[in-house]
């Protein structure tokens, strides 16, 4: 009789909870609202297949011989193609250099004085590739894509000058067999072009569940002890432990509707493909709040109101962010930092979603996150609950 009590009166507080937030509305807007923004943002700022199109560059011939020309008219005839490049003449080097510093061009291609000299006897002539090193990533893009292009230009001409011997030798050759002899076969595990976006989409869905999950939790205890509603449902016959246990399910609930949103979102705005089990992604999904849900009791315990619990959350959530994968590869971190992630549990609930959304992983290639999770959460719960008593002792 007593469970089934404890039950009833269970889901009387997670009811409240869940009317209480249906009646604000602004929070409710903003359930909706703050992972749209999040993925919109994220989708649209990272890079994509699209992301580097009609890069502004300057053009510098110095050596102005026909075979710098040849060169050029190559150039623009293989960005017609690619449409990489948007090409900008420049007079000299100090005229390109300052396009950059405008912020006119990215990058230039120098062709140096001395280069058709070079290619008439015989040697190696350069080109100078340009970049704007102030922004790394601008840099690293402009070099990628003048060194590509240059690459392919000089596979052209090679392939050319190899077809011209074979003529005169009078033996049928394959330029590209002699002048790139092995070609990789570049094969994905899993079917498809997949996007940045696809990456980071897991890791945001498992993030944005935390935050909200983590976030409610002050609102549905120190709120209500600061404005008085609290004190009523102590003074009511209702154990500690439904009390808890209440809050936990109205947090649970809450946390698995947006990320249900994130993943719709996701889906029909980005075109992400969850490649593994539907059920297997929402049990993780409910997993990672439980491993949350703890965590932010425990630390809403020791808040004196929902400001400190507020300041507590964001002091946690802000180093999750970024050490435990959902941005960038925890593999490209420093090694203290990856030590560091390895203490998150978030790190295990983006990996699993990871693996089950883009590599159509199962529940056994899951299961040493799975554990980790459970284990956390149980932990968190057991320490949070004589805690969370303690906090209601007056």
């Amino acid at each position: 009789m007593g469970l089934v009590k404890g039950i009833q009166d269970s889901y009387r507080i997670a009811i409240k909870d869940l009317l209480e937030f249906e009646r604000n509305r602004i929070g409710l807007i903003f359930l909706f609202l703050m992972p749209f923004f999040m993925l919109i943002m994220t989708g649209y700022i990272f890079p994509t297949e699209n992301a580097y199109k009609d890069i502004p560059v300057a053009l510098v011939d110095l050596d102005n011989s026909q075979a710098s020309q040849q060169l050029i008219g190559q150039l623009q005839a293989m960005n017609e193609k690619t449409n990489m490049m948007e090409f900008k003449d420049a007079a000299s080097l100090e005229n390109a250099k300052t396009l950059i510093t405008r912020g006119q061009a990215y990058g230039a291609i120098v062709i140096p004085q001395g280069f058709s000299d070079s290619l008439s006897q015989g040697k190696q002539a350069n080109i100078t590739v340009l970049s704007d090193n102030s922004i790394p990533q601008v840099s690293m893009v402009m070099q990628g894509i003048g060194s590509q292009a240059i690459s392919m230009l000089g596979a052209q001409r090679a392939a050319m000058e190899v077809q011209m011997l074979s003529v005169k030798a009078n033996q049928t050759v394959n330029p590209a067999a002699v002048i790139a002899p092995y070609k990789a076969d570049i094969q994905g595990t899993v079917p498809g072009d997949l996007t940045y976006f696809d990456f980071i989409a897991p890791g945001l869905l498992m993030m944005i569940v935390m935050m909200g999950a983590m976030t409610g939790i002050p609102r549905a205890i120190s709120h209500e002890k600061e404005i008085g509603t609290f004190d009523g449902i102590l003074a009511a016959p209702v154990s500690e432990m439904s009390i808890i246990m209440g809050k936990t399910i109205a947090q649970t609930v809450r946390g698995f509707v947006q990320g249900i949103i994130v993943l719709i979102i996701a889906i029909l705005v980005f075109g992400v493909t969850i490649q593994g089990n539907i059920l297997l992604a929402f049990a993780l999904l409910f997993l990672g709040i439980f491993s949350f849900i703890g965590l932010g009791i425990l630390l809403t315990s020791m808040a004196d109101n929902e400001e400190t619990a507020m300041i507590f959350m964001t002091v946690l959530q802000f180093p999750m962010m970024f050490l435990t994968g959902v941005f960038f590869p925890i593999q490209q971190m420093p090694w203290f930092m990856q030590g560091l992630s390895k203490l998150l549990p978030l790190t295990y609930a983006v990996s699993a979603m990871r693996k089950v959304m883009i590599l159509n992983a199962g529940l056994v290639d899951v299961l040493p996150e799975v554990a980790i999770l459970l284990v956390f959460g149980a932990i968190m719960l057991a320490i949070a609950i004589p805690v969370f008593r303690k906090s209601m002792t007056p």
